[in-house]
């Protein structure tokens, strides 16, 4: 879309033209003008400027402030910005109680909200902001199912604390509770750990499921480069927000579309990263769920092989020594994708938000051997990437583990100790009742059963702190949060509300785990397993209205990233071309 010769905007195309232009739109536009805007600013393109912000966490207290900059920019290139707010649900609060079962649904709701405000008002684009776990997926789908021209933002990552002359993050605090629990750390140490953890505003440090996604979204084309590097409370970041804003006019010019960006091999690009960075095993939901918008088939196994034909570079938190601001000052995810580009792991001909390819954003970027967050590809820290994909007799849809940093331990044969839930087996761990060489199952926590396919780091933090991480493998059917260590196997699919093998197992069978071979098997017979299966029955949830049920009776299995609707693929219309 271009500007006419005297430089007034051309909008017969544009979505706003129909709550701006003409004699019987006087009603809506005496709403515009009651907002202070004038005759001018009515007849530019409208770009909605979305932001999670909230006081839920301080994963969003910074996000306004970005918001405004953004908008800001948007005005100097020419258009209208128009701000508005969604939900965000914070995993750090959440974690570890019934909260949790609205952490996956929130990414829906944001996308669904999302799209719903600039379907109902009519917007051009869109820039979005957006700082905790599922809000940057939830984000990032909004802009591919709307397809109207997108920049995303990072609101940025949390500086590191420090106790006892040590980088710490709440996942410390998280595993000291195992500590204290094992006779390991006093209650003062603890309380005084939580008090240092978290020293302001931003996203959890280490290379968790926040800034997993920040990193794919510059990976895929969708956000500015580096503009995932620097902290929330670094006032910089301000005029990354600014150019976020300038850059979304210009792909309105010049109408390049969010799925002229994310194609097949930026999806690609995208799993590299996080393969490369050791990041969140949620990222095999999230990228097939962003798949879905824009019509590309990739899923848990597609994400899994490339991931482990990707050397695992980046010395990141939970599993390396370093956290996101140290990454940020190393160079940032320019630095990292440079090497994997020039090592042939990454696509560079994808185009990207700047208007240009991804070789070309990266064309001046210089390898930095001041630095040791990050390692060439040449020298990986290991040949494959830090996340792994199962497959077997108890996972026939897959499942996911994270390995990055772990040494041994890849393969476990154990027999399991069965929990219906989450909080039976974290009462277990913490009261010490179970056994070196357990695998400890917890089903009934998937997209349906849980309902809302909970994480589990309370439990797998616990046990680490306990010293007892690498003693015993935890397998279930919900999710782990990006700061999980040890060999936790999640989103074992079909999940048990739907009758997959994992709700059939019980006390003493026997169970292999094997990251290395990509095996994952329940050792009882077939004939035992079909008497199981027809005393079997669905477990009744307490959730049987509301969201939770809402969510459930559309919800999709987790190797497809846990979606609720077809799609692309079921299209009709493109709301950007209404």
């Amino acid at each position: 879309m271009i500007r006419t010769a005297d430089g007034r905007w051309d909008k017969s195309k544009l979505p706003s033209r129909h709550v701006t232009e003409g004699p019987s739109r006087a009603p809506h536009r005496s709403y515009y003008y009651a907002m202070g805007l004038g005759s001018r600013e009515i007849a530019q393109p409208f770009v909605g400027v979305a932001s999670c912000w909230n006081e839920a966490a301080p994963c969003n207290t910074a996000l306004m402030r970005q918001a405004l900059a953004a908008c800001d920019g948007v005005k100097t290139a020419g258009a209208t910005p128009r701000a508005f707010c969604t939900i965000t649900v914070t995993d750090g609060i959440a974690m570890g109680h019934e909260g949790m079962r609205s952490s996956l649904v929130s990414r829906e709701v944001i996308a669904d909200s999302v799209e719903l405000t600039l379907r109902g008002h009519g917007y051009d684009a869109l820039v979005g902001v957006a700082g905790c776990d599922k809000s940057l997926p939830g984000m990032m789908m909004a802009m591919l199912r709307l397809n109207v021209p997108s920049v995303f933002i990072y609101g940025g990552s949390i500086c590191p604390g420090r106790f006892e002359d040590r980088d710490v993050t709440v996942v410390d605090v998280f595993e000291g509770v195992g500590q204290h629990s094992a006779g390991r750390m006093s209650l003062e140490r603890l309380t005084e750990l939580e008090r240092h953890a978290c020293p302001g505003e931003g996203a959890c440090g280490g290379q968790f499921t926040a800034n997993t996604m920040a990193c794919v979204s510059e990976a895929i084309g969708l956000a500015l480069p580096y503009s995932s590097a620097l902290t929330a409370p670094d006032r910089a970041r301000d005029a990354y927000a600014t150019a976020s804003g300038e850059a979304v006019v210009r792909l309105i010019e010049t109408n390049i579309r969010p799925r002229d960006i994310c194609t097949r091999e930026a999806f690609e690009n995208a799993a590299v990263v996080v393969g490369a960075t050791g990041g969140s095993t949620n990222a095999a939901l999230h990228l097939p769920a962003m798949a879905n918008e824009c019509g590309v088939d990739f899923t848990l196994r597609d994400v899994a092989e490339i991931m482990r034909r990707t050397p695992y570079l980046a010395d990141l938190k939970p599993g390396g020594r370093f956290v996101a601001k140290d990454m940020g000052e190393a160079g940032g995810m320019p630095m990292l994708l440079k090497t994997l580009l020039e090592g042939g792991y990454l696509h560079g001909d994808c185009l990207t938000v700047t208007g240009k390819t991804l070789e070309e954003n990266l064309a001046d970027v210089i390898w930095r051997d001041d630095q040791n967050v990050m390692r060439p590809y040449q020298r990986p820290l290991s040949p494959t990437g830090g996340v792994v994909g199962l497959w077997g007799s108890l996972a026939p849809e897959g499942a996911i583990v994270k390995v990055a940093g772990m040494t041994g331990h890849r393969r476990h044969h154990g027999p399991a100790r069965v929990f219906e839930g989450e909080e039976a087996c974290f009462g277990a761990v913490e009261r010490g009742e179970y056994r070196d060489g357990d695998v400890l199952v917890i089903r009934y926590e998937g997209p349906k059963g849980g309902p809302g396919m909970r994480e589990m780091l309370s439990t797998t933090a616990a046990l680490t702190g306990q010293g007892r991480g690498d003693k015993v493998a935890l397998i279930t059917d919900g999710r782990f949060s990006g700061g999980t260590r040890g060999l936790c196997v999640g989103h074992v699919g079909p999940e048990a509300q739907d009758g997959g093998p994992i709700a059939l197992i019980e006390d003493g069978d026997m169970i292999l785990i094997d990251a290395d071979a990509g095996r994952i098997e329940l050792e009882v017979s077939a004939e035992v397993l079909a008497m199981r299966r027809e005393a079997w029955r669905p477990r009744q949830t307490d959730y049987e209205s509301g969201a939770l049920w809402k969510y459930v009776q559309t919800v999709g299995p987790a190797h497809l990233g846990a979606v609720t609707h077809p799609g692309r693929k079921a299209e009709r219309h493109v709301y950007a071309d209404l």
